[in-house]
Formats: structure tokens, sequence, C-alpha cells
């Protein structure tokens, strides 16, 4: 009778728990890291396992003592073994999980499931043989109480596990449900009533608090693969996905703290593409973006783990390789010099790159992270100003170099307040009179502590840094101040640089100095060199016939040693053609520079056009010039460039009626 009545809870006891298994199982498939999460939980509060452990286990004595029944006592004993091994693993997990991650694997899950059923199973056994065995009602009070407190603990302590915590409800409180229901009586009925009741109430609260758990855990996962996710953007270049520049100076910083010696050797490479610009302009910037992919790729073949790759912006990438001295250094900028001498396939195109390179090695060439990359982006530049398509190494004339530019910069930003900058004027003297035509406007510069800086060298300086706009503008305008000073038939030549071509100030600030001084449109004469037209995109003609519309005269200077003088004859409407003083010089050593200039000179005759011959040193060179045809004439055996108030002398002292060239070239020799 007893057996099958035993039978009969067993099988409802599996019953049960299927049908709340099945209902109460997470509807979500956890991944790996959230399923470890929920192992870690159950184990997470060993003190609790513990003190659970030792009341059921202090408590299943108590009865096995009062009930003196050998059944209650191997049950009892049973309890106490299971208890304690718990609490051992309990333990042991926690102190292998504070040493690596190895108490996550599915073995302590199941070894907490078993023993957690097991130790519920024997609890419900307890409470059941004690109320079916004895006739005690404190015995059966306190094993009842034992068993329902315990209940109320497993929903919330292992809802990480939802089926684990239902099948401890349901091994725990359903055979003491059937042993209250045997022992009989109204009151013992209406408590197993209450406690079948409780299973599910234990059921759903376990799947509410499981669920909470795993929204937190998730979001929290979520949060950590959002973290990673930003970590990756933040250090790693989105489209070729090698380092990114932040990434790079991070690495190169710590390479540099980590190395045993500072005379460690580590090589820094800057490169960029020559002429990447064009290619994103012709063919778009999606063959563009796939070809620094293809670069980033042929880079990191050409180190072969020698280096670490990184994309500093644009088409700019920096190679770091540690332990690489000179030699090693110039191996693998060969190698990577290399690798450009195939085509780039991108889109379905062929493109034919190449690229520069700047290289610096510490510790000859930077002494830290900064210095080394600095460095290495001089020897970029050197290389590009070279000739593109090659390496250069970093030397400390670089240095040098970058170091005065970069005091002449700060010093051009003051120069003009200052008062630092003057005018000087180079006389230009036609050719039958001997009288003065036209006086050259040149910019000179006295710093106050390098002293005068040549224009070859601070002019371009000026177009780098866009502080030629202000000093063309104050230029012009003394000029044209000068000028009203002078007899109204000798013009003012000032030169333009090319850079100011594109922009929209130049046609603003002649029409300014015009009108600030007084000077009539026509004796202003404006050089340009044939520079302005390696970049024309409309814009040039434009700005030329707008100054023209003014009344100005133009000027194209050095001409012949362009590549397209007479296409820009053609073209372009000039007043005035300057032969470069390279073609004057040879005249009379050679017959083909006297060719090229006597074919200047009648050409210009031909479309009416004057001509200056420069470079004048000799009195030869001045007499083959006045053969040849040239209209006016200038350069040192007339005149050097003179301030504005010795040059108002020299054309007063100049006498119309004779020929002022030569009497001023008898001036200069009694001088």
């Amino acid at each position: 009778m007893f057996r099958q009545k035993w039978r009969n809870v067993a099988r409802l006891r599996r019953t049960l728990i299927a049908s709340l298994r099945e209902r109460f199982a997470p509807d979500t498939q956890q991944n790996a890291d959230v399923q470890a999460n929920l192992v870690k939980a159950l184990y997470a509060s060993p003190g609790s396992l513990m003190i659970g452990a030792l009341a059921g286990g202090s408590l299943s004595i108590v009865v096995a003592y009062y009930a003196q029944l050998i059944e209650i006592t191997l049950i009892s004993a049973l309890i106490c073994v299971v208890a304690l091994s718990r609490s051992i693993s309990a333990i042991y997990f926690l102190r292998q999980f504070a040493s690596d991650d190895a108490p996550t694997r599915p073995v302590w899950g199941l070894a907490y499931e078993l023993g957690a059923w097991g130790y519920a199973a024997l609890l419900g056994t307890l409470a059941f043989a004690t109320l079916v065995l004895t006739e005690e009602a404190s015995l059966h009070i306190l094993s009842v109480c034992l068993v329902a407190a315990y209940s109320g603990g497993i929903s919330g302590r292992n809802a990480g596990r939802v089926h684990v915590a239902i099948g401890q409800t349901c091994f725990a409180l359903l055979p003491t449900s059937l042993g209250l229901m045997i022992a009989g009586g109204l009151g013992y009925q209406v408590l197993s009533t209450m406690l079948f009741l409780m299973v599910f109430a234990m059921a759903e609260i376990t799947r509410t608090t499981h669920r909470i758990v795993v929204e937190a855990l998730e979001g929290k996962y979520e949060k950590s693969k959002l973290a990673t996710k930003f970590e990756r953007l933040a250090r790693f270049d989105s489209l070729t996905g090698v380092e990114n520049r932040m990434a790079m100076q991070m690495r190169l910083r710590e390479m540099f703290d980590s190395r045993l010696s500072d005379k460690d050797a580590m090589a820094v490479f800057w490169m960029d593409l020559d002429r990447f610009k064009e290619i994103n302009d012709s063919l778009g910037h999606m063959i563009g973006d796939q070809l620094l992919c293809g670069v980033a790729e042929r880079l990191s073949r050409a180190l072969d783990g020698r280096g670490h790759v990184a994309r500093f912006g644009g088409d700019e990438f920096v190679l770091i390789c540690p332990a690489a001295d000179g030699v090693v250094a110039q191996q693998i900028a060969d190698d990577v010099m290399a690798e450009f001498g195939h085509d780039f396939e991108a889109g379905g195109y062929h493109l034919t790159v190449t690229a520069s390179m700047g290289i610096a090695v510490a510790p000859d060439d930077g002494q830290s992270s900064d210095e080394l990359l600095q460095h290495a982006d001089m020897a970029l530049y050197q290389a590009k100003h070279a000739g593109r398509s090659r390496h250069a190494r970093f030397d400390w004339s670089m240095k040098e170099r970058h170091n005065r530019t970069y005091e002449l910069e700060m010093g051009l930003r003051t120069a003009l307040a200052n008062g630092e900058l003057k005018l000087h004027y180079q006389p230009i003297f036609e050719s039958a009179t001997g009288k003065i035509a036209i006086c050259e406007a040149l910019m000179r510069w006295d710093h106050p502590t390098l002293g005068r800086i040549s224009p070859a060298e601070f002019i371009p300086i000026a177009e780098s840094c866009s502080l030629i706009d202000s000093m063309t503008a104050w230029a012009l305008e003394r000029a044209c101040h000068d000028a009203m000073q002078w007899d109204d038939e000798i013009r003012v030549a000032v030169n333009i640089s090319p850079a100011l071509i594109k922009s929209d100030g130049l046609p603003r600030a002649v029409i300014a100095a015009l009108l600030a001084s007084g000077l009539k449109a026509r004796r202003l004469e404006l050089e340009v060199t044939e520079s302005i037209f390696l970049e024309d995109s409309g814009r040039t003609s434009l700005i030329l016939s707008e100054l023209r519309r003014i009344g100005l005269r133009l000027a194209l200077d050095d001409f012949g040693t362009g590549y397209s003088s007479l296409g820009y004859l053609r073209n372009y409407i000039f007043d005035t053609l300057k032969v470069d003083q390279s073609f004057m010089k040879g005249v009379g050593a050679g017959g083909r520079d006297r060719a090229i200039a006597q074919s200047v000179a009648n050409l210009a005759q031909s479309l009416d056009v004057e001509t200056v011959a420069e470079g004048i040193e000799t009195a030869e060179q001045l007499r083959y010039a006045r053969e040849m045809g040239f209209t006016n004439v200038q350069g040192f055996i007339l005149s050097r460039p003179i301030p504005a108030d010795e040059l108002l002398q020299m054309m007063h002292a100049t006498t119309r009626e004779t020929n002022g060239v030569v009497l001023l070239m008898q001036d200069r020799r009694r001088a």
C-alpha cells in the first residue's frame, strides 16, 4: 500500500515537473556569456547556501533524534552529507573563479543542479517520512516549516536556473503535501492544499525573477559588446581596418616607454600617396577608398610581421617597426616601395600609384615618440620635394631648415605691422631713348634679428601660410602711392603671386590701391609668371580679363622658361613680355641663346607687344638687346633695386634730352 502510494507520488511529481519546466522554461536562447553568468549566480552567495545547509542539517538531526526511527536517521544523515558537499563545492568554485574562468564550464551548472535537487528531495522525503511514520505534532511542525522555509528561499536564490528552482520546489513541497494529506485531519489537508498551490506560486516568482536577472545580464552583455565596438572604432580605421592615428600614437609612446635602453633602435615611416587627390577627383571617392584598402593590405604584406601599420589620415600611413636600425629600416623601405611597382586594382581600374616616404630611426633621429614622428614627417616632405616616388632618411639639417621656416613665418605675421617690409624699385629703361619707362617694385624684408631676408625665401613662406594676400595689398597700395610722385609717363610694375589668382581679393586690392592713391590704371602694370596657368580652370582667364577691363597693363614675366609660352600668347592678351635673364646671359657666347632672344623680340613686334630684356649685366648684353630690337632693358649695369627716395633722385638727375643710358653708365663707372 505504502509503495503504491510512493510510486503514484513519484509519477505525479515527474509529470508536474515536466509541465512546469515546459511552461516556465526561458523563451529565449541566451548566449554563452549570459549562461556562464547564470552559473556564477548560483554560487554567488555561498554564505546563504551554507546557512541553509546548516539549518537543514541541524533540524534533520533534531527530528531524527526525537523520532528514533532508522529510516528518518538515514535520511537525516544523507541530508548532512549533501549539505556539507554543497558547501565545500561552493567554496572551491569561488577559489577557482578568482583564478580563471574555468568554473563557468557546464559541469559546474550540472553539479549544482544535481546537488540542489538531491538536497530538496531529501528534505521533502524527511517531511513525508516524519508525517507518515510518526505521530508527534511537534516533529510534524518542525519538518513542514523546514520545507516551507527552504522552498521560499529557492525562488530567489536559484532564479538563475528556472528548472533547478522549480525542480527543488516540487521535490520539497510535493512529498510534504502528500504526507500532510496522508496524515489526515482537516488542518493537515488544508495545509497540504496550500503547499501544493505554493508550487505554482513559487514557480511564477522564480520565472519573474529569472526574467529580470536575464534582462540585466543581457543588458550588461550588450553594453560590453557596445563598449568593445566603440573601443575598436576608437582604435582602428573604419575603412582600411588598420590602426588609426590615436592608436598609432599610443602604441608609439608605449614602445618608447617599454624600451630596455635609450639606445634601442626603432624606426618610424611616414608615407603618403603621390597625387592621390587626382584619383579621387577623376574616378571618385569610392575608387579612392578601395585603393586605400589595397594600399593598407600591401603595407601589411611588405612589413611581414616586422612592424605595425596605421592610417594617419587621408592617404597618409605610418609604419612603426620596433628594433629596426638604419640598415633594417632601409630594407623595409625598399620592400614597401617595391609593392608600388605593381598596379593596384580598384573598381575595375588598374591604377599605377607611387608613394613617397620619410624615415626616422631612434635614437639617432629622435629621443621621444613625438620627436621621431615629427622628423619622419620632415623626411617625407624632403622626399616629395625631391621629386616624389622615393624615400628619404631624416637628417638634422632638415630640422634646421624647418626651424628657420617656422621663425620666418612667425616673423612675417608681424612684419607689416612693425614696418619691417619695404619696397625697392628697379628701373626699366627704354632702349631707344634711355629714359625710365617702368619701375619694378620689389619687396625687401629686414628681419630684426636675422637681418636681410631674400624674397626667394620669404615669399614662398608667405604663400604657404596665406599671408601673401595682405602683403600684396600693402605692396600695391605703397607702389601706387610712390608712383604718384613720378612723371606721368613712368609706370610701376608689381609682381603678383600665382596664389592670388585663386582668391577673389586681387581685383579688390587693385581697385582699392588705385582709388586710395589716385593713380591712373594705365600706369599700373601687373607681372605674372606662366605658373598661374598650370591649374587653369577658367578662373585665371576671368580674373585677368577683369583686370584688363579696369585698364591695367599685364606683363608675362620669365617668358620662355615655361612649357606652353606660345599657347599663352594665343589665349591671353599681354602688354609686355619679359624675356628671362638666362637667355640674355648667353647672347654673347653662343648663337642659340641669341637666336631665341631675337625670335622673341621679332614675335613681340609682330604682336605689337612691348618687350623687356632682363638681367643686363654687361655693356655687350646691352648692345645686343638694343640691336635685337628689345623695347626696354633692365639689369644691374643700369641700376640695382633702390629705395623710393633714391629712385626720385635718379629721376631728377636723368636728362631727358640725352641718352640717359650712356650717361648713367658713365656715372656708375666713375663711382
